[in-house]
């Protein structure tokens, strides 16, 4: 069996209304796929390849893994890191294009042995994952009315958590809005809260003492990606968790972090780290540091089930009789955001349930493209 075709699709949809976060605001959704195909028929999607990550995919690696064996999936992550690393691309649009090239090899070899991608890791350590939801983002006149509407939603929906942004308005709005938040939701629901990257050491800990306040679970992402020692800073000075890391690409930029203690939880991205290879291996460092691990999710069914492969098999941090999620078991994002890709491209879209989602049990990712829908939401790269 020999890789022949890598394909790459940009998939955008816009949106009907506009929503924001501290560093800008969205106007539609896009993704980037990658179908990779042997010479017996078998087909692999992966994603990571939007934008000038799709030239990376189709002018870098696409050249590194074509005739190749899929089945060695180390030894093509290692060739395929080597062509992004000796150039210094292998972060930023170089790690998402190697995350989509490597979730499709996964993917690929899973339908080729007929197993799922979970059972190819090793196996699960538990066949349900726990999600929270993600919205609350800024929207034209949101407060309080239909922004609370929303958080009741979540709640009738049966989530036990749901995450909230913070950063794109001040210290005051933004510590209205969460109390307000929490007071719709009640004391019993996780409640966290996402910078995006928004504030300085000094003012994300002002923020944090507010949202420390409204019992807020975890604060994500309260200063700058790479600032580790703003991280350090922040994480001593507040009584909650300190999350990050779904910027970072490869084990190598998580590191210091993991070394020195900057995150509480770590969130990597499967489309960013380096895909289910690199994933796991981030998972394995972490949990060695008494790190938890919930991983971010922002995209579509292949990015979701890809996750949740993953998130099958981190071992609890750290074992205990009775794990939970939010305390020992990884909890995952799942985003309710307005996104018909994410709801139309597979022939049944992931729905959770009493705030879990079942891991799939079919072989390699277990979902199933309509290519249909791809062809209706792709645009030429």
């Amino acid at each position: 069996m020999r890789i022949t075709n890598v394909d790459v699709f940009q998939l955008r949809v816009p949106l009907d209304q506009p929503f924001g976060w501290s560093q800008g605001r969205n106007s539609e959704r896009r993704a980037g796929l990658v179908r990779i195909t042997t010479d017996d028929g078998i087909e692999g999607w992966g994603e990571g390849s939007v934008g000038p990550a799709a030239a990376v995919v189709d002018e870098v690696l696409a050249p590194v893994v074509r005739g190749q064996d899929p089945m060695q999936r180390v030894r093509l992550w290692q060739r395929m890191y080597h062509a992004l690393y000796n150039d210094n691309v292998a972060e930023g649009y170089g790690g998402m294009a190697l995350s989509a090239v490597d979730i499709a090899l996964w993917d690929l070899v899973g339908k080729a042995t007929g197993l799922p991608v979970a059972e190819l890791l090793g196996g699960r350590v538990r066949d349900k994952v726990a999600v929270y939801a993600t919205g609350l983002y800024y929207t034209d006149g949101e407060f309080p009315d239909r922004l609370l509407e929303e958080a009741r939603g979540y709640v009738e929906a049966g989530f036990k958590g749901m995450k909230t942004k913070v950063g794109g308005l001040s210290v005051r709005d933004d510590s209205a809005r969460v109390a307000a938040i929490r007071d719709t939701i009640g004391p019993d629901i996780h409640l966290m809260a996402d910078a995006n990257q928004a504030y300085n050491a000094a003012t994300a800990i002002r923020m944090g003492e507010h949202l420390a306040e409204q019992g807020v679970l975890w604060f994500e992402e309260p200063v700058s990606a790479g600032d580790v020692d703003g991280y350090l800073q922040v994480k001593a000075a507040l009584p909650m968790a300190i999350a990050g890391g779904e910027n970072l690409r490869t084990r190598y930029e998580f590191k210091e972090f993991f070394a020195r203690r900057a995150f509480d939880i770590a969130q990597p991205d499967v489309m960013h780290v380096g895909g289910i290879t690199e994933m796991r291996n981030v998972g394995a460092t972490a949990n060695m540091f008494g790190i938890q691990v919930n991983p971010h999710v922002w995209g579509s069914p292949v990015m979701i089930a890809a996750t949740l492969h993953v998130a099958a098999t981190l071992p609890p941090c750290p074992t205990a009789h009775r794990t939970e999620p939010y305390a020992q078991d990884p909890v995952m994002e799942f985003d309710r955001t307005p996104n018909v890709i994410r709801e139309e491209i597979c022939k049944e879209a992931f729905d959770q349930r009493d705030g879990f989602i079942s891991v799939p049990t079919a072989p390699g990712l277990g979902i199933e493209i309509d290519m249909s829908a791809i062809e209706r939401f792709s645009t030429a790269h």
